[in-house]
């Protein structure tokens, strides 16, 4: 299923870019206004579906070429809850509010050498400046909760699940965590 939602995401969020760049080359009018009217038409049809499902984006460049400044306000049955920075730039990558992570359970927390981690409904997305921000989730996030999460000998996820023989890995700092057959491994470096 997260296989599915990830495409669909991904390739919603390519279209829309696509159709935001696509507006504003096309633009024939000099004027500032009528040109920041098109890009902003194309902008807010872009994340459109983020914003129909009680996200609202402020300070972000809804292109997600600078989304790392940004911040959105998701309403959730707990109040609404920020995710910013690289997490968010992550976030709409993976489909936002409307994709498989899902709405945020809580706000960001510290990690370690001035990293961070937000949790969602669907897994967790975790960002270093060595790693940049990647997903964790599934058998795979259980087993990296298991060993310490981002403080543990594992640490930060380097890189999103990937499919591989029969099952899926995500690589970290410290080590390796495949899913094959039902069976969840952990490889410490």
């Amino acid at each position: 299923m997260h296989h599915f939602a990830r495409r669909s995401a991904a390739t919603t969020m390519t279209l829309a870019a696509a159709a935001l760049l696509f507006t504003a080359a096309c633009s024939s009018n000099d004027s500032s206004s009528s040109s920041s009217s098109t890009t902003n038409a194309a902008a807010t049809s872009a994340t459109g579906a983020a914003n129909e499902s009680g996200a609202n984006q402020s300070g972000a460049n809804e292109s997600g070429a600078n989304a790392a400044g940004g911040e959105t306000k998701i309403q959730t049955p707990n109040g609404e809850i920020s995710v910013s920075g690289h997490l968010l730039a992550k976030y709409n990558e993976m489909g936002g509010p409307a994709g498989a992570l899902g709405a945020p359970t809580g706000k960001s927390v510290s990690g370690p050498d001035g990293g961070s981690c937000q949790e969602f409904t669907g897994g967790a997305i975790c960002w270093s400046e060595k790693t940049d921000a990647h997903v964790v989730w599934g058998e795979i996030r259980k087993a990296w909760d298991g060993h310490g999460g981002i403080n543990g000998k594992l640490g930060y996820p380097t890189t999103d699940e990937k499919d591989i023989a029969n099952g899926k890995q995500s690589d970290f700092t410290g080590g390796t965590i495949t899913w094959v057959n039902n069976q969840t491994s952990v490889t410490e470096k």
